[in-house]
């Protein structure tokens, strides 16, 4: 199961200082996270049918990021479930073969809705145990280790 997705820069993502804009790391974000849930609930249609909304995100930028030809590798994973939401982690680096440099971490908190219903709805067994199954440690953030 991919744990990572590897998302094209865009011209328009830089800023006039000549790195990606912060805000433009959302999307990049949102690419990851769209690629990834068409993957991981793909069998289980409810997720990618009644949908998620962000409820928050958060994010530390760590290195400025200039526009190359070369994509970005975005690690994500879940890090802690609960009966109507979730929190996904993320990384964003470079890609094999580029570097090894860390230019954000971030976490989304996703609830999952029913858009017909216009509420929240609870997850189901099968959505929290493919969660469940790609798991990991909750974001390394330098608050965190303080």
């Amino acid at each position: 199961m991919t744990r990572f997705v590897d998302v094209a820069l865009r011209w328009s993502d830089m800023d006039a200082y000549g790195h990606v804009n912060n805000v433009q790391f959302l999307r990049l974000l949102e690419d990851a996270r769209v690629a990834a849930f068409a993957e991981w609930f793909g069998q289980d249609r409810t997720m990618l049918e009644t949908g998620v909304l962000v409820a928050r995100h958060e994010i530390e930028y760590l290195a400025p990021l200039t526009f190359r030809h070369a994509p970005v590798r975005i690690s994500l994973w879940p890090t802690a479930i609960s009966g109507a939401s979730f929190e996904l982690g993320y990384e964003v680096r470079d890609p094999e073969g580029v570097g090894d440099r860390l230019y954000a971490r971030a976490e989304t908190s996703l609830v999952a809705y029913d858009f017909a219903t216009a509420s929240p709805r609870r997850l189901t067994e099968s959505e929290r145990a493919r969660l469940r199954e790609l798991a990991g440690e909750p974001v390394a953030f330098r608050w965190r280790r303080r």
